[in-house]
């Protein structure tokens, strides 16, 4: 894990020198001197990866560079319809209605599975409170109010939980990392869906919030009793204790890059039948399977403006579905599955310039 970490931030460093539209490449033009630049801007929660790969690409290929922004994949679907980025991120695979309300074909290209970790900081007590579905919708229900709470006790003897006030931890801006934890909350609770529902931003019944990974992760570090939901990276990266959830199949699982693999696994399964990246894995069935877990996505216009960017584009996503995956497992994603890389091979030949597909000889 520590050299997990140590590999992660080395390679943030690095990208945050080619990442962000702020940075020090920020208004160069998408072609100069050579140069292509690519931009792209949402979800937070492949953050670390796309980091990662944005940076490895450079160094491979230096005439292109890709600025991105981790503004919420709220964010990004809203910059890919008002066409001012090349490319959008998001962790919530678009609607029928939000494919349509782009104006032009938008193509989804999922890249990685990430398990949703919940997060607490109860001082005395390590990694490895357990937690029911119902404890957690109760919790972030307002219902459980107190870590001493019966319903919490009963699966944890043993376990010397405190006297303290439960502080719910969400996040405050539009998240697909959001959309994962609804959609298990509404799998797992008729009550929930219909009262709260899933989405990227949803009206929340109790709790604070926080904006990005980050912030929740940040507002549960610094708020004793406090539990919040984050990318099971941005736990690791802040040492922070985590809970072990009981799983569809009964079982006690902890998110990790085995049982986020085992949820991937059958997400691949449900694109095999339809042949549609948009599935759900959010308490998905199998022993080893942690329930709160998803696929994210890359938002790409299906038609390209521009040949060269188009072709810039299109080749960096070709290598990132197969060299890229490698550098998933150490930062604690799940790579696609053999079927779903199949399946991004024959979106991504679907990407066209004037009617021609820029990936056509592959």
């Amino acid at each position: 894990m520590k050299i997990a970490l140590r590999r992660r931030l080395a390679g943030l460093a690095v990208a945050a020198l080619v990442c962000g539209l702020t940075g020090p490449w920020a208004g160069i033009p998408a072609r100069a001197g050579g140069l292509i630049t690519l931009n792209g801007a949402g979800a937070t929660f492949p953050y670390p990866l796309y980091s990662r790969w944005f940076a490895e690409y450079n160094r491979l290929h230096p005439d292109v560079r890709i600025n991105y922004q981790s503004i919420g994949s709220g964010g990004g679907i809203a910059q890919v319809q008002r066409g001012t980025v090349d490319f959008g991120a998001s962790d919530a695979p678009l609607s029928d209605d939000q494919l349509r309300a782009m104006g032009r074909p938008v193509v989804l290209i999922p890249t990685v599975a990430g398990s949703i970790a919940l997060t607490y900081n109860l001082p005395g007590v390590k990694t490895g409170v357990r937690l029911t579905p119902e404890n957690i919708v109760e919790i972030y229900m307002g219902r459980i109010t107190r870590w001493n709470d019966a319903a919490i006790i009963a699966n944890n003897a043993g376990t010397p939980l405190p006297d303290m006030p439960v502080t719910a931890v969400h996040r405050s801006d539009g998240s697909g990392t959001t959309f994962h934890f609804t959609s298990f909350l509404s799998e797992v609770s008729r009550a929930w869906s219909d009262k709260v529902g899933r989405g990227t931003a949803v009206e929340w019944p109790a709790g604070i919030g926080g904006k990005g990974n980050e912030g929740v992760a940040g507002a549960v570090k610094e708020t004793p009793g406090a539990i919040g939901y984050v990318e099971l990276a941005y736990v690791a990266q802040n040492r922070l204790a985590y809970a072990v959830v009981r799983n569809r199949a009964g079982q006690w699982v902890a998110p990790s890059l085995s049982s986020t693999t085992a949820a991937a696994a059958g997400g691949a399964q449900k694109m095999g039948q339809t042949s549609d990246v948009r599935v759900s894995i959010a308490n998905a069935p199998g022993p080893n399977v942690y329930p709160i877990a998803g696929f994210t996505y890359l938002l790409v216009p299906q038609n390209q403006t521009d040949e060269a960017k188009g072709r810039a584009l299109a080749e960096f996503l070709w290598w990132a579905v197969h060299d890229g995956e490698k550098d998933a497992p150490p930062l604690l994603y799940a790579p696609i599955p053999g079927p779903v890389v199949a399946l991004d091979e024959r979106i991504l030949k679907t990407i066209t310039y004037q009617g021609g597909a820029l990936l056509a000889e592959r």
